[in-house]
């Protein structure tokens, strides 16, 4: 038996130990907090021994041993709890007969303590305990090391203990709630309304990807899990709704990376009566005030350098930027030549079958790694955006832009089409794409062409990655490292 089944081994038979002692080592009783560990650490920090005599508050805390020393008469420990930790006395001479539970703690315990605050000799702010209960046993011991990228799986695969043993984690996600927060409340303050829709639907359809695929025994139909919101959301534009949003899960049959889950948070939202230009000037809005309101500044530190989030940011037209990267005319108009010129610097075009996909794959590889700082590309070729209005004077682009930061995706939106026939003409063009071979192309959605049929306002629509923008505001080279449970290969 190795070392660490021996410790559990050893944790189990104490439990019965400490049920001779007449205590209960999985409590139902409940322990009432009085304060917690931060903010008390925050007001005392600085107060002297006899200030914190003079006061003689008592104070019950509830939290984890994170680290336990003991010395024959006397105990420290550290007390962990979601606010932070703080050191804590056991004596025998204070907690009498209650000294001998002491003995059988150990790290990764949970314990509710009563007590006053005072000052060791090495000046650390210290509980006193005068009495205790333990609330919880741990039977598994804690990792003494848990750094490095040898355990990164692990810490993604447990995160329990994660969060646990790593506080800079714990932060990660505690800002990730204010990043939502600030951009629920920035929306709701524009007149939006929030809403939710469908995360199982007989269509999927708002993007272009692969869904995952379900079935309804009652009903006796497949259903895929949502793709994107978008057609939904929309409906509700048809049916009065001016400006909506939601704040909702997503699922993509696709590959995993350090950018990639198949299940992601995305923030979707709809403004009847605007364009993407209109669009455009409202995200730079949102997110310069999510930004300035999580992180206090401007300037963002991004690993040795800094993205500048002051506005206003540079509109780049796709087009333009290809050809400023030298692709020839011939290989911006037609699908063969752009198929070549992208095999020649190493791409894999073989299954591209329209040219707008494969201008796109030579964006994607050659252009969006450069765009750092926040930059909005705009004016996509119609094939790539079969749901966006077809801009006037050019009418083999659309109305879009895609912001990116850092060379990543962040926001994705345009001028909704909101023309039955011409959304009509492009399903069947998404079918033709799927007919060769393309899963990912848009189905045919019926019912979303009736609904535009009764007349949709015009609008523009946009979505913005949250799991991206995390990344970006917490410096996070992983999206694994923003979500608290990605996907991963099931345990050999």
């Amino acid at each position: 038996m190795d070392e660490y089944s021996e410790i559990v081994k050893e944790r189990i038979k104490t439990i019965q130990e400490i049920r001779e002692l007449g205590c209960e080592p999985y409590s139902s009783e409940p322990f009432e907090v009085s304060h917690t560990a931060g903010p008390v650490v925050d007001e005392w920090k600085e107060a002297s021994e006899e200030a914190l005599q003079a006061t003689a508050r008592e104070y019950r805390l509830a939290g984890r041993i994170v680290g336990l020393r003991n010395f024959g008469k006397a105990a420290f420990a550290h007390l962990q709890d979601s606010t932070g930790k703080i050191q804590i006395f056991f004596q025998k001479d204070q907690l009498g007969e209650g000294f001998k539970l002491v003995k059988k703690l150990n790290v990764g315990d949970i314990i509710g303590i009563r007590g006053t605050l005072f000052r060791t000799k090495t000046n650390e702010l210290t509980v006193s305990v005068a009495s205790f209960r333990l609330l919880t046993k741990s039977i598994r011991p804690l990792p003494e090391k848990w750094h490095g990228l040898s355990d990164i799986e692990t810490r993604y695969r447990q995160r329990y203990v994660d969060l646990i043993v790593n506080p800079g984690v714990r932060e990660t996600f505690k800002l990730r709630t204010q990043i939502v927060r600030s951009i629920r409340h920035f929306l709701d303050s524009k007149g939006f309304i929030e809403v939710e829709t469908p995360m199982m639907q007989s269509v999927p359809g708002g993007a272009t990807a692969k869904p995952f695929k379900t079935h309804h025994n009652a009903l006796g139909i497949d259903l895929f899990l949502r793709i994107a919101p978008e057609l939904y959301l929309k409906r509700l534009l048809v049916g009065g709704f001016e400006r909506v949003y939601e704040i909702n899960r997503n699922f993509r049959n696709e590959g995993i990376s350090t950018r990639h889950n198949p299940e992601f948070t995305m923030v979707e939202f709809y403004m009847a009566y605007a364009d993407y230009r209109v669009m455009m000037d409202f995200i730079q809005n949102l997110l310069v005030t999510v930004v300035t309101e999580n992180t206090g500044s401007l300037q963002v530190n991004l690993g040795d350098g800094k993205i500048d989030f002051t506005p206003p940011w540079p509109r780049l037209r796709m087009m333009d930027a290809l050809r400023e990267e030298g692709i020839p005319e011939d290989a911006l108009g037609g699908l063969e030549a752009a198929k070549a010129w992208g095999t020649a610097k190493g791409m894999d075009m073989s299954n591209v079958h329209s040219l707008g996909k494969a201008l796109d794959e030579i964006f994607s590889e050659i252009i969006e790694p450069r765009l750092v700082q926040p930059t909005f590309v705009i004016d996509h070729p119609v094939e790539l955006s079969p749901l966006a209005k077809r801009k006037r004077d050019e009418p083999h682009l659309v109305e879009r832009f895609e912001l990116f930061i850092d060379g990543r995706e962040i926001a994705n939106a345009f001028s909704e089409l909101n023309d039955p026939f011409d959304q009509k003409a492009r399903f069947e063009s998404q079918l033709r794409d799927r007919e060769q071979g393309d899963e990912e192309a848009h189905l045919m959605d019926e019912d979303f062409l009736r609904a535009l049929e009764y007349g949709m306002p015009p609008a523009a629509g946009a979505g913005i990655g949250v799991d991206r923008l995390v990344m970006l505001l917490t410096a996070s080279p992983s999206i694994r490292d923003v979500i608290l449970f990605p996907q991963l290969k099931p345990e050999a």
